[in-house]
């Protein structure tokens, strides 16, 4: 008994002196927590500077908090050590704890779900910041008496007082500017909202669709634990009960399913793939129907060849995008669970390679020969069918439905309250009328949305002498930079970049666009803009800037002899801000080039990665390719040209880059590169992203073997697709020819509907009318619109895209609401120039559509939009519900085919 008594004041005076027990370890899987130490023990000597980890050295610390530091340090890539300092770390692990004492669930959430789904700061590949406490702080009192459903729930219409859906570029956020700004495309809105869930304790993570089978585009949303089960959501799209989303319908059409889990995580889910840093688990299961296809690499003898590349491969956006890459086994083989549709696959292994088409569910294996090497030629043609169209079933009531509807637009005012404090052109113009008298300035504070406060210091305290070049730094970078940069950051680069070093210079009469794109300009690529050439004035040697300032190839040297390359601590790809790397002298590749074109800049030397081939390059009386793995600097490559005949089709009589067509360069090790043809390259090459303005006319590329991809999509989802290699030869033209298939089949009757019944009530009447009474005799475009949800908004973007073209078809579009309080909140400016030829209305008592669905046989009627183009005579041709990319660009297809 003495002894027993003895032993439990020890525990108890440990416990208050941070000592560590059995019972106190964060990790209590003995085997697991020594996994962690040696992942952390192999990756302290990687870097430059120890003090990256020197909150491990604090006494302060208790066991447990100590183990989740070195679980989060294990596997944190290298931008999380060297951009965040250990204070950030500690401060989130004690408001993780906090949340799991506090929050009822947390009790009840297993020690593993906790470890990767509410500890990691990271949710994917944003920005990091505090938000988590300051999420707690907003949530704690809100979600503390609900049951653990219904919190989850609550959390999203909290997101949704926050955040709408807006597109953006590729960079992702941090959750508390996305918060600031009211914007977040859904990548960034699933990252806040995974964010905000396990702020409070409750198990998130983020699910995201790579890309779409039977459309364009991607998506990402959340999925959160309950009681043992994940469930889904659309993040900052509240519905009245999970596993429910305008995304139930487009989900059961997926392919593939991604979850990146924080660490090493052995869960019951399919393994995709195990990095350093992170667990990709494939949740397809959970949405829809899939089947299991084995692929066999062999090569030309027949023999399996193990430790082949193969990649699966959907076709979306007018190229074949990988979503996962396997490594064959001893016999050849790797193998996938999808969705039951086509891919390509892809297999490479020492130079050559060999592909095929896997049509998983019809096809259980599938065999590749590695008979085909980089220059070869061919033109083949391949039918890309996606899975079949279906939906998630998710019951829901009329009555839960109309109440979600109203809180929704309760949600919608409490937010719109707080972008009403943002700047408008008005206000803009009283404050700085008299400081920027000669420039419009106006657009950069309205853009700048909540970050608005740091947009207007900037400009204020920019002296008199300064204030063109300050204009010039605000043009240069992007709309969302104007939403998040501090104004120390803008300040730094206006008053820290110094003149172009003259020895680079051949003609002045570029300096100026040289000066502010290349130089002046912080931006290089997806990373978060930080004041970094202060920081490089002060640290970089002196002689090493001298150096060079005279020959850049100084400082392509030094980067290659100073920066340890290691793609695997950072298989994102992340950014890790220019500081950081050098600090840590270790980054991914693509963090490399970013610091080597931040460090070229901060000296004076023009520099950038190309926009089109990804190239780092600076300037030295013209633009010089870097090639950090050549022996020799200057590593220009050899040109050649390429011309491409089309002869037009009805539905593209000038075909778009990356909506009909795209270049791929075959890399030596035969896989494959899409060349970025648009945004900057256009600017760079005085034209646009069409075949007109690209390849009508000699078009110069490097030299090398390139894959041209065409593809038509059918209504039907379907890809009418068409591969034709080529090669280019230096200082000579090859000459090619882009085909976009075509198959009249694909458009038939599929339906009926009456037009001659009364079924509508136009915008201002109160009668209802038939469709035949709005259209006359002809074709016409129906759509039934959801107010303020995600895939109308988006439908109706793609409409105004090709306003002119509908004009030009002259034939009505119908666009109908639900009911007249949804027609009379609805805002037709807030989607740019809808054609003229639009006529709005409320579909009346949902007569067209039960017609629709009738003639569709839908199981779900509710699932919006509805788009059908049908005639008066009520045949239906086309038709479309839900999630659809590039709708616009179908109906004008469907329309031109008539």
């Amino acid at each position: 008994m003495y002894k027993h008594l003895l032993l439990c004041k020890l525990c108890l005076f440990c416990s208050f002196l941070g000592c560590s027990s059995e019972s106190e370890h964060f990790i209590s899987d003995g085997d697991y927590r020594r996994e962690v130490e040696g992942a952390l023990d192999a990756k302290k000597p990687l870097f430059a500077d120890s003090a990256l980890f020197s909150v491990f050295e604090r006494k302060d610390i208790s066991a447990a908090e100590r183990e989740a530091l070195e679980f989060l340090y294990a596997y944190m890539p290298i931008g999380d050590v060297a951009d965040y300092d250990g204070e950030f770390y500690l401060e989130n692990v004690r408001a993780s704890f906090e949340a799991r004492r506090e929050m009822p669930w947390g009790k009840v959430v297993p020690e593993d779900i906790f470890r990767h789904f509410v500890l990691p700061v990271r949710v994917n590949n944003e920005n990091l910041d505090s938000s988590r406490i300051v999420f707690y702080r907003e949530l704690r009192d809100r979600v503390m008496d609900l049951p653990l459903y219904d919190a989850v729930l609550e959390v999203n219409h909290w997101c949704h007082e926050k955040v709408v859906y807006t597109p953006s570029d590729s960079r992702t956020s941090a959750p508390l500017a996305s918060v600031r700004s009211a914007y977040g495309r859904c990548g960034e809105e699933s990252t806040f909202t995974v964010a905000a869930l396990r702020a409070v304790g409750i198990p998130a993570r983020q699910v995201y669709v790579p890309r779409w089978a039977h459309t364009d585009d991607n998506h990402a949303w959340v999925e959160a634990w309950v009681d043992g089960k994940w469930l889904f959501m659309g993040a900052c799209e509240p519905e009245p009960t999970l596993n429910l989303g305008w995304f139930n319908g487009p989900a059961y059409r997926s392919m593939l399913m991604h979850t990146k889990v924080f660490g090493s995580y052995y869960g019951p889910e399919d393994v995709m793939e195990r990095t350093e840093c992170y667990t990709e688990i494939n949740v397809i299961d959970n949405y829809a129907s899939t089947a299991k296809t084995t692929v066999t690499v062999r090569d030309a003898d027949g023999s399996a060849v193990e430790g082949a590349l193969v990649e699966f491969k959907i076709y979306n956006y007018a190229e074949f995008y990988t979503v996962a890459r396997k490594t064959t086994d001893a016999e050849g083989r790797c193998s996938l669970t999808a969705g039951k549709g086509d891919m390509l696959v892809w297999a490479t292994k020492d130079g050559r390679f060999g592909y095929g088409k896997a049509s998983f569910g019809t096809a259980d294996s599938i065999d590749i020969v590695l008979d085909k090497t980089p220059g070869d030629t061919a033109s083949v043609e391949l039918d890309i069918v996606p899975p079949p169209e279906g939906s998630i079933p998710a019951p829901v009531t009329p009555e839960q439905q109309k109440a979600n509807q109203a809180r929704l637009q309760r949600e919608d005012s409490i937010r719109e309250a707080y972008t009403a404090t943002f700047y408008t052109d008005e206000a803009v113009k009283n404050s700085m009328k008299s400081l920027y008298k000669d420039v419009d300035v106006a657009g950069f504070l309205v853009r700048s949305r909540g970050n608005h406060h740091n947009i207007e210091k900037f400009l204020l305290e920019t002296p008199d002498d300064r204030k063109t070049k300050a204009v010039s730094l605000l043009t240069a970078i992007s709309r969302k930079d104007l939403r998040d940069t501090p104004a120390e950051t803008l300040e730094d680069h206006l008053n820290n970049t110094p003149d172009i070093a003259p020895d680079l210079l051949d003609n002045s009469l570029y300096y100026s666009d040289l000066y502010n794109r290349y130089l002046l300009n912080p931006r290089v690529a997806n990373e978060l803009l930080t004041p970094y050439k202060s920081f490089f004035a002060k640290h970089i040697d002196k002689s090493l800037a001298e150096a060079a300032r005279a020959n850049p190839g100084a400082l392509v040297e030094w980067v290659k002899t100073n920066i340890k390359s290691c793609d695997e601590l950072n298989p994102q790809s992340i950014p890790v801000m220019p500081e950081g790397v050098w600090k840590a002298r270790i980054a991914d590749a693509h963090s490399r080039d970013i610091f080597f074109v931040s460090v070229a800049r901060s000296l004076g030397i023009p520099a950038r990665i190309e926009a089109v081939t990804k190239k780092v390059q600076f300037y030295d009386k013209g633009w010089v390719d870097v090639d950090f793995e050549a022996s020799t600097v200057r590593a220009n490559s050899a040109k050649g040209f390429v011309q491409a005949s089309y002869k037009p089709v009805k539905t593209a009589d000038n075909p778009l880059y990356y909506s009909h067509f795209t270049i791929a360069k075959i890399l030596p090790d035969a896989t494959l590169q899409t060349l970025n043809f648009e945004s900057q390259s256009q600017v760079d090459m005085g034209g646009g992203n069409t075949w007109k303005a690209l390849f009508s006319k000699p078009l110069s590329l490097d030299e090398g073997n390139y894959l041209l991809v065409t593809g038509t999509r059918m209504a039907s989802g379907k890809v009418l697709a068409r591969l034709n290699f080529f090669s280019v030869r230096p200082n000579a033209l090859t000459t090619t020819e882009l085909v976009m298939r075509e198959d009249s089949r694909d458009l038939q009757v599929i339906g009926s509907i009456e037009a001659e019944k009364p079924a509508l009530i136009r915008e201002t009447e109160s009668t209802p009318v038939t469709i035949l009474d709005v259209t006359g005799r002809g074709y016409f475009i129906i759509g039934i619109l959801g107010l303020k949800q995600e895939p109308t908004n988006h439908t109706l973007r793609d409409i105004a895209l090709f306003k002119s073209d509908f004009e030009k078809w002259g034939r009505s579009i119908i666009l109908l609401f639900e009911d007249d309080a949804s027609l009379r909140s609805f805002n037709k400016n807030e989607f740019g120039a809808l054609p003229s030829t639009c006529v709005y209305g409320v579909d009346f008592n949902g007569e067209i559509v039960k017609m629709i669905a009738s003639t569709m046989n839908l199981d779900d009627a509710k699932t919006l939009p509805v788009f059908i183009v049908a005639d008066t005579f009520g045949r239906v041709i086309f038709f479309s519900q839900g999630y659809t990319i590039g709708l616009g660009e179908q109906l004008l297809k469907t329309v031109k085919s008539l």
